[in-house]
Order: structure tokens, then C-alpha cells, then sequence
């Protein structure tokens, strides 16, 4: 395992000099991973005898707040095993550590232990009698009344301009508290277990592990924040972390997973774990613009990262990418505290659904009233009863009234969502809302003998147990010294009780604690077979970080993705997304191939402030941030996640698009100016 070394270098070393390869065989712990793609690159970067890991994430934020709310892992346990019983395989055969972060999905102190039960089946199984790994469990949970201190000291801000105050309320609401984790806490646990092989991380920040393992290796001293080397170093490790968390996203086409080598100066490169894909300076430079808020300045536990004056360069295997010039600015050179990211999730009630389809076209052309009866008699039948409701649809392929007029819908897909105090009520109320779908009446009505195709999967109301929402999204400031470890009454197997995971009710001065197993029964004092070297190549890069000159190449031409002549915007450029910036936020990318393009649509005036509020109905002060980012070809703009008129958390009642995905489509269809077009012929 990986031993820490000082950090003593001169610039041109350390630009040249690897200070450890990291591979990620997957962007997320439970999605499955190719265990020959990780074994080849792991084979590989051990033999150079460079300090090898694999590093994952393993939560989010993106898919709800259930997780937080309700204790639900983000991927069956099944899942679970299957990814672990490969990569703990790949531990045993190389003799490589494993760190992952919010294990479980969402990191709390219960997903942390049910993980580490995990490892202790796999290492427990027939075929596995040497295994045996020195297993760190790092727990995030916060007591509540430390996050209710804080609040009442003013020391807790909503994470952005679209996250409400928080309220005692909120906090009595939440069923647990987490807080994401710097690097901190990993770098203790690695100081701590310098032999350790297994890192079970809580809630963290994506990039956490990834910092953590580089510094531990650089003995960077964060202490030393005002140096500009340390700040470098951090920034590029900070930014080799926030691509790698992802795995292979950053690639073309995308891969399950990527490697790092990073080096002693914060320098990096990047490539693909799928031999078919490769990565480019746009692909890489836009990647990381994804889920963020903004391109370039990059908030995070104790500071940010900046990335404008980051480069982007194509290595001669034509796959790989170096990274230089990212910086890391700490709070505390501006006088600032420490801040961590705190997340809660409540329980508002219990959901009940139904779904089918109307094909009828003349209740299709006037199903909006149709629903307001339904609303009605719902209310009605339920007039007296004990609790709280509400009733609303959703309604897929339903054409606007101008769209109608000339391809009127064949068919709408139709479900029924209701939010009430009891289970009990909740399916009540459904239940009465399909009959009367069914079987109420409208103006020219013809089928008389029911209004709704309906029976997918033999249900009539579907059941859907509770429903949460975000209670917590807020920053909270630290006291010096509590973004650390605490290594005080450590335990070698997780109790199941008490506030920090580890059975430790007492609020140290650090706020996050850890436990330590040796987990399996192989003989630890067996000598380790030496790393051997392979031709000191990978892929096609110099193992001593030689490179080519950069080549950053823009395809120029005006060839736009094979229409002759351009007419919306979805025609020019090459990459049109949306998704999550957080629970709060939904972010848009548009990123273009040919640097001309994207020149000429920058100097357009297309896009703005003002064209991003009129393709959502928002008030231009409402884009909470818009702007090009040249380095990706991109232009980036967020807005608030808007729900029935209001400003609303991802998740909860009535979400249909969680991950904000596929809310992209008013920037593909933006009719293009004719100057514009004229200026690309």
C-alpha cells in the first residue's frame, strides 16, 4: 500500500515526475463496471511502480432526496456485492487500495456500516480465504444540535441563491443530517492506517477521495495554504478529481471508466478505460462544466477552484489529455471559515398513483377540463375524511393548442399522483380520481363505456409508501479544526448506536469520526510480489510525463452537423444538455465542434441572459448564472428549478424529470437569426 512522501521537488521535476495513477473503473459504485477494462489498466500502472488506486464515488443528490429521507440505498445491495466482490478481486491481485465516498448513495452512517457487512461477506466467501484488508470506515453524520447551534449563531447560508433560509422546522423535520466531507478526514485516515487497503467513506465532496490520496502520497501540508505551489497543486488535484468522480463521462463515445497519472506539480492527464473511446480538449474542459452552476470558478469544501487559466492538451496517442493551470484559493485567504455542505431529506406524506392512456380525440382536445371535474369530485367524496391531499397529473404527448391544430395528438399517456397525510388516504384518493377518469362525462362524448386504457402490470393503484423532499442544502462555517478526523475511541467493529457512526456520542473538535476492521483471515505478513516494468509506456505517454507540445486542434468549417443550412440552434451545435446543478438549480450546456462556429454564434448576441429567460417564461434577474467558456467551445446557463410556478427542490411530489435531463429542448429548437446563418454559409 501507498506511503506518503515529501514534497520536495523543483518545478521542472514535478511537472515531469508522476506522483501516482488512479484509476476509476466506473462513475458510480453500484452501476456495474467491466472488471477486464480495470484489471488491464491496473496491470499496467503497477508495473511502473508508481502508487496505483482505484478511486470511485459512489452517491448523489440527483435522484431525490429518498435516500437521505428514508435510509434507501441508491442501488440495490445486490448491486452492491456484485461491484465490490470484482473490485476487491482486483484488490487482493494487486495489491492496489480501494477508496470510495458516500457509500451507499447518500453516505450516511448506516449506508457506511452496511457497506463495510459487505466486504466482510465477499472476504467470508468460499474461494476467498486470503483476503484480508485493513478496512477504514469515515462517518459524515452531524448531530442535529449541532446544526441547530450554528443556525442560531447565523453561521448556516442556504448553497446558492435559489436554496430557502433554513428553519428549526427544518431541522426537527429531517430523519438524519449529513455533511460532505473534504479531503481532511481521508488524509488523517491514510496518516492514521498508512497500511490500509480499504477506505469506506461517508458523505463527501466528489473529488474528496481523489485529493485526499494525492496529497497523502505529496505530503502536501495544507496548513501552508497561501503558498502558490500548494494552491496549484491542490487546484489540479481538486480538478482530476471533479472529471475522474464521473468515470469515463468525460470521454467520446463515453467509457464505464478513466485513469489519471497525476503528477508531483498538480498536473495531470486523463484517458478512457474503453480502448475505443478517446478523450479531446473539448470533451475534457467541457466535462468540467457538467452539473455545476458556472464553468470556471468551482466552489467546494474550504475554498474553490478556479479554471481560468487551466489548458487542455492532446497527448500523441491522440486519447489521452494533459491538464495544467488549475488554482485552489482556501477560505482562509480571505479571512473566511471553513464551510461544508449539509444535506437532509423529510418525510411530507405518502403517495399513491394510477396510469393508462386516453386515445379518444375528442377528450383529448379537452381533457384540461376534464381534470378540474376530477379534481372536483375527489374533493368531494372526500369532504370529511381525516387528513390532508393533494391531487395532480401528469400528461405525456399532449400537443399545445397551436402544435394540435395541425398534428393533433394520437394518444395521451396519463398519470395520476396524489401527496396525502396517511397511505391510506393517499390510495383513497386515487382510487376514486381513476373511476372517475373512466367513467366521467365531457361534451360530444361517444364511448360511452370508459374513458381510460388502463392494467400495466395488473394494477389499478399503485402504492408508493412515503415522500420526501430536501430539508437541508445549506452551508454550514466550521471552527478551526473540525473539518478533520477524529481519531479518539476508535472501535475495531462499528457499533450500531450513537450520533457519529462510530458509537462516539461526544461532538469532538473534529466532526468526523472513523472505525477500523481487519476484515477477512489471509495472512497480512505473506511478502507482496514486486511491481515489474512494462516498456515505461501508457498509453503512448512516456511514464517519465514527457509529451507533445500542445495540439489543441478546433475542427473549422462550417459543416454543421450534416444540415446543409442551419436553422435552429439544436442544428450548430454539437452537445445540447441539461442537468441537475444541485437539487435547486438546472444547467444548460451547449458546446460546440468547430471553433468558427462558435466564435460566430458568441459574437451573434444569440444567446444571453435574456434569450435563456424567454425560452424558460422567467424573469431575466431569475438566470441565476450565463456565459461562454471558451476553453470547452460552451455556452453555460443556469436557472432555478421551477415546478407548478414555484421555485421547488429536486424530487418530491409531482417530479417528472429528476435528474433535469431533458429539460433541453427550448435551446435545440431556438430559431436562428438569419445574419447568423448567413454569417456561417
Amino acid at each position: 500500500m501507498p506511503i506518503a512522501t515529501a514534497n520536495q521537488t523543483d518545478d521542472v521535476e514535478a511537472s515531469s515526475t508522476p506522483l501516482c495513477h488512479i484509476v476509476t473503473p466506473v462513475g458510480m459504485l453500484g452501476y456495474g463496471l467491466k472488471e477486464d477494462e480495470t484489471a488491464a489498466a491496473l496491470r499496467f500502472y503497477v508495473a511502473t511502480g508508481v502508487p496505483t488506486a482505484m478511486i470511485l464515488d459512489s452517491g448523489s443528490t440527483d435522484s431525490g432526496p429518498d435516500r437521505l429521507a428514508q435510509g434507501i440505498m441508491g442501488s440495490p445491495r445486490t448491486a452492491y456485492v456484485r461491484d465490490l466482490r470484482k473490485l476487491l478481486k482486483l484488490v487482493h491481485e494487486f495489491h492496489v487500495p480501494l477508496i470510495f465516498s458516500s457509500a451507499g448513495g447518500d453516505g450516511i452512517d448506516e449506508h457506511v456500516r452496511e457497506i463495510v457487512n459487505v466486504i466482510e461477506e465477499i472476504a467470508a466467501e468460499k474461494g476467498n480465504e486470503g483476503y484480508s484488508f485493513k478496512t477504514v470506515a469515515i462517518f459524515s453524520g452531524i448531530d442535529k444540535a449541532v446544526v441547530r447551534e450554528r443556525l442560531r449563531a447565523g453561521a448556516i447560508s442556504g448553497c446558492g441563491a435559489c436554496v430557502p433560509p433554513l428553519t428549526e422546522e427544518d431541522i426537527d423535520a429531517s430523519t438524519r443530517v449529513v455533511a460532505q466531507m473534504g479531503p481532511e478526514p481521508f488524509i488523517v485516515a491514510m496518516k492514521a492506517n498508512p497500511d490500509f487497503d480499504v477506505i469506506v467513506g461517508g458523505r463527501a465532496y466528489d473529488p474528496a477521495p481523489y485529493v485526499a490520496y494525492c496529497a497523502y502520497l505529496s505530503g502536501l501540508n495544507l496548513d501552508d495554504w497561501n503558498s502558490p505551489e500548494v494552491q496549484r497543486q491542490f487546484g489540479g488535484f481538486t480538478h482530476m478529481g471533479k472529471i475522474l468522480e464521473c468515470g469515463g463521462t468525460c470521454a467520446e463515445p463515453k467509457s464505464h471508466g478513466a485513469t489519471a497519472t497525476v503528477y508531483r506539480d498538480g498536473g495531470f492527464t486523463i484517458s478512457p478505460l474503453m480502448p475505443t473511446a478517446r478523450c479531446t480538449p473539448i470533451s475534457v474542459a467541457a466535462h468540467t462544466m457538467y452539473e455545476k452552476s458556472r464553468p470556471d470558478i468551482l466552489h467546494g469544501p474550504g475554498g474553490y477552484f478556479d479554471l481560468n487559466s487551466a489548458t487542455y492538451e492532446q497527448l500523441p496517442d491522440n486519447r489521452s489529455i494533459k491538464v495544467r493551470g488549475s488554482v485552489f484559493h482556501f477560505s482562509k485567504e480571505s479571512g473566511l471559515p471553513y464551510q461544508v455542505k449539509l444535506e437532509a431529506g423529510s418525510i411530507i406524506g405518502y403517495r399513491s398513483m394510477f396510469m393508462g392512456s386516453v386515445r379518444d380525440p375528442i377528450l383529448i382536445k379537452q381533457f384540461d377540463s376534464l381534470i378540474e371535474t376530477i379534481k372536483g369530485y375527489a374533493a368531494d367524496q372526500h369532504s370529511q375524511a381525516a387528513g390532508e391531499f393533494q391531487l395532480d397529473f401528469h400528461l405525456y404527448g399532449k400537443q399545445d393548442d397551436e402544435s394540435a391544430s395541425t398534428s393533433p395528438s394520437q394518444e395521451i399517456f396519463v398519470i395520476g399522483e396524489v401527496l396525502a397525510s396517511s397511505q391510506e388516504l393517499a390510495t383513497s384518493v386515487a382510487a376514486t380520481a381513476r373511476i372517475a377518469v373512466i367513467h366521467g362525462s365531457y361534451p360530444g362524448q361517444k364511448a360511452t363505456s370508459g374513458n381510460f386504457a388502463f392494467g400495466i402490470g395488473g394494477k389499478s393503484v399503485i402504492e408508493l409508501g412515503p415522500c420526501s423532499k430536501f430539508s437541508m442544502y445549506h452551508l454550514m462555517d466550521l471552527k478551526e479544526g473540525e473539518e478533520h478526523l477524529s481519531l479518539e475511541g476508535n472501535v475495531t467493529v462499528p457499533t450500531h448506536n450513537g450520533v457519529n457512526g462510530n458509537g462516539v456520542r461526544k461532538q469532538r473538535e473534529s466532526l468526523f469520526t472513523q472505525s477500523v476492521s481487519l476484515i477477512g483471515k489471509g495472512d497480512r505478513s505473506l511478502p507482496k510480489p514486486p511491481a515489474t516494468t512494462v516498456n515505461g509506456h501508457s498509453n503512448g505517454v512516456k511514464s517519465n510525463g514527457e509529451q507533445s507540445a500542445a495540439t489543441t486542434t478546433a475542427v473549422n468549417g462550417s459543416k454543421m452537423n450534416g444540415h446543409a443550412k442551419p436553422t435552429i440552434l439544436g442544428d450548430l451545435a454539437k452537445v445540447v444538455r441539461s442537468k441537475n446543478a444541485g437539487p435547486y438549480e438546472i444547467t444548460f450546456d451547449l458546446i460546440f465542434e468547430s471553433r468558427d462556429t462558435y466564435l460566430k454564434v458568441k459574437e451573434s448576441g444569440l444567446l444571453s441572459s435574456k434569450t435563456i429567460a424567454a425560452a424558460y417564461n422567467l424573469a431575466e434577474s431569475d438566470v441565476v448564472w450565463c456565459g461562454f467558456f471558451d476553453p470547452a467551445q460552451a455556452f453555460k446557463a443556469t436557472i432555478p428549478r421551477i415546478r407548478a410556478g414555484k421555485r421547488t427542490a429536486g424530487g418530491s411530489f409531482m417530479e417528472n424529470d429528476v435528474h433535469g435531463s431533458q429539460q433541453h429542448l427550448a435551446l435545440v429548437n431556438l430559431k436562428l437569426p438569419e445574419e447568423l446563418v448567413e454569417a456561417l454559409a
